[in-house]
Order: C-alpha cells, then structure tokens, then sequence
C-alpha cells in the first residue's frame, strides 16, 4: 500500500503547464515519452483521442495529458501490460461514472426510473411519428430512383447532309 502512494507522489509531481491544448512533442516532454509511444498508444487505448488541428497536428488536452500519465505509471512503474492498463482503466472509469453521471434525486429512488412517465411516452411517439415520416420519405425517393430513366430525346444529326454531292461546298 506505501509504493501505491509512492507512485501516486511521483505522478503527481510531475507539473502539467496551465494550457489549453499541447502537441505531441510537449506531452511527450512532459511525460518523458518518446512521440512514436503516444501515436501507438492511441490505438491501444480507446480512451485517448486527442483533437486534430486543421493542418492534421494532435492537440492533447490537460485530461488527455493526465491519461497518458496515469498509463505510463500503469505500464512503466506497476507492471500492467497494455491489454492489462486498458482493462484498469476501464474498471476505474466504471467505478467512478456511475456516481457521477447520475444526479442525486435519481440515486435516491431507483424505482421511478422503471416507470416511464407521460411526458417520456408522448416524446418517444413524437421520435417515432418522425422516424416514419422520414422512412415513408425515403421509401418515395427510392421509387423515384429505381424508375426506369426516361428515354432520350432523339437529336438531328450534326453534320447536315448535303443533297446533292455534285454541288460544291464553296461556290466559286
């Protein structure tokens, strides 16, 4: 239990500058990375998804930042492999999203959200109302366009023919 706090200590000495955003390079100073590591783990952790700028350079976020740390101390200082931290990390995002994404009035009686209410009934006739409109719509549109195409106008020929071939083109 001592080395948990350790290692709490040493992550949390380690001092994010007050930002907004960080490239690449700052969150791979700041966290003693090497950048190739972060473009990898990207791909392993879906959690971390950093914003892209218009000319296609990652934008890390202070919480992006603190992630990337929280896996390095994961991976470097705990042991865990990377199938291993992806799995902690979703165990400790369980633990903590339910307490905060529900308020508190829903916490303290779970049996009223069993029950839909009249209002959520009459929404979800109104969602479903549109979705039928829509899809009697898209039923029209796809008529129109498995219709036959409608034959092409016939054109005049544009070269003219000439009548007669013994009268000359250009007449002298």
């Amino acid at each position: 239990m001592a080395t948990s706090h350790s290692h709490k200590r040493a992550h949390d000495a380690t001092t994010i500058p007050d930002r907004l955003y960080f490239k690449i390079g700052d969150v791979a100073r700041i966290c003693g990375l090497e950048t190739y590591v972060l473009r990898f783990w990207e791909s392993q952790f879906p959690q971390l998804k950093p914003n892209k700028s218009g000319t296609g350079q990652r934008l890390y976020r202070r919480r992006e930042v603190e992630l990337v740390l929280e896996i390095k101390r994961l991976v470097h200082e705990e042991g865990y492999t990377l199938p291993g931290a992806r799995q902690a990390l979703d165990q400790q995002h369980r633990r903590i999203s339910p307490q905060e994404s529900r308020p508190e009035s829903q916490t303290a009686a779970p049996s009223k959200l069993a029950t839909p209410s009249a209002e959520s009934l009459k929404r979800n006739e109104a969602v479903t109302a549109t979705i039928g409109h829509a899809r009697a719509e898209l039923r029209e549109l796809a008529a129109l366009l498995a219709a036959p195409a409608p034959r092409p106008m016939r054109r005049r020929p544009r070269l003219a023919t000439i009548a007669n071939p013994t009268d000359l083109l250009f007449p002298s």
